[in-house]
């Protein structure tokens, strides 16, 4: 991994779960990783209860829009990780595979979405513990 891991969230929508979890690394790790987000079939926004649920918790990703999932996105990345959706990521030697088994928030509200996110944040530290801890002072 390089100094500063890349992380690429992967769902088929790429309005949602991926979102959040983006959000949620940027958030949590600031600039110690590099991250990136992706559908296989992008939306065409992001899902508005994902919007609010963020909001809610004082990130904002209502500017962000679904990307297409591309091989160079997954070449780039250190770890790949799947929202639960089935979603399948071309598959490169020395790359950290994970899936991450959430329910999907389209079509329901935010009281729907607001454990889904939890649990992304829960995930997501874990994750930061691992490939980015916080520099020893």
């Amino acid at each position: 991994m390089a100094d500063k891991p890349s992380v690429l969230f992967v769902c088929v929508h790429n309005a949602g779960r991926s979102q959040m979890a983006a959000a949620w690394l940027t958030h949590l790790a600031g600039d110690r990783v590099e991250v990136r987000f992706a559908g296989s079939n992008p939306g065409d926004a992001v899902n508005p209860a994902a919007v609010e649920a963020m909001a809610e918790v004082g990130i904002d990703i209502s500017a962000e829009t679904p990307k297409i999932l591309t091989v160079d996105a997954v070449k780039e990345s250190d770890v790949c990780i799947t929202m639960g959706c089935g979603d399948t990521c071309p598959v490169f030697p020395g790359k950290r595979y994970l899936d991450w088994k959430l329910e999907d928030p389209a079509g329901q509200g935010v009281a729907a979405v607001r454990p889904i996110r939890d649990e992304i944040k829960t995930l997501v530290e874990g994750l930061i513990k691992e490939i980015a801890p916080e520099p020893a002072s």
